[in-house]
């Protein structure tokens, strides 16, 4: 997957965010999106991803070649975000089931080895809402990188990790981040170690 970003600029009513952005993100790559809290980092990468708009310039899609329509964007991508909502009125699996009904696991894997995989496969039949913190950011962890998608956005993924939770993280970015358009914001290196582009948002002010 191919994204580019031309002469992108974003404000909030007349707070100025992001100013004349110019990137080409290319998959199989993983970019790292860096700079301090309030940087624009989360803002930037929401707009890449197609969640929010931004006030000036286009975002452009394409995949093996053939441009990807803005409104099916979203078929392509895959997103985690600390303040994401998850239906916390669902149990575990009911809430896999849910989300997979709009986008394939990653070939091979099933619902069930999910569940196995955040490591919570007594709490597969327990509400979300009843879970930690840390467990539900697993959660929001495992619906993105477990999804079939070619790009995988994450803000700030470790964050209410302990340190296991954190090394879990760094596995799976390992074994299925492979052959994937990756862009992590982040001011954490244990988020992003692996990029292989680094990306100082400041320069966009």
């Amino acid at each position: 997957m191919k994204i580019s970003v031309n002469s992108l600029s974003k404000k909030f009513v007349h707070h100025p965010v992001l100013r004349d952005v110019h990137l080409t993100l290319q998959g199989p790559g993983s970019y790292a999106l860096l700079g301090v809290n309030g940087s624009g980092k989360s803002t930037l990468l929401r707009i890449i991803a197609g969640i929010q708009q931004a006030s000036k310039g286009t975002v452009e899609y394409s995949f093996d070649g053939h441009r990807i329509a803005p409104e099916l964007v979203f078929r392509h991508v895959s997103f985690c975000a600390p303040g994401m909502d998850i239906i916390e009125e669902m149990s575990l699996r009911e809430f896999l089931q849910f989300h997979f009904r709009f986008k394939q696991p990653l070939k091979g894997i099933t619902i069930d080895d999910i569940i196995a995989l955040i490591g919570i496969r007594q709490a597969g039949d327990k509400l979300i809402g009843d879970f930690s913190s840390g467990m539900k950011q697993r959660v929001k962890l495992a619906q993105a990188i477990f999804s079939d998608t070619q790009a995988l956005f994450l803000d700030e993924p470790c964050t209410n990790l302990d340190d296991k939770g954190v090394a879990q993280y760094q596995n799976w970015m390992q074994q299925y981040g492979q052959g994937r358009l990756v862009v992590v914001a982040s001011n954490d290196e244990r988020e992003y170690s692996f990029c292989n582009e680094r990306i100082a948002v400041e320069q966009f002010k």
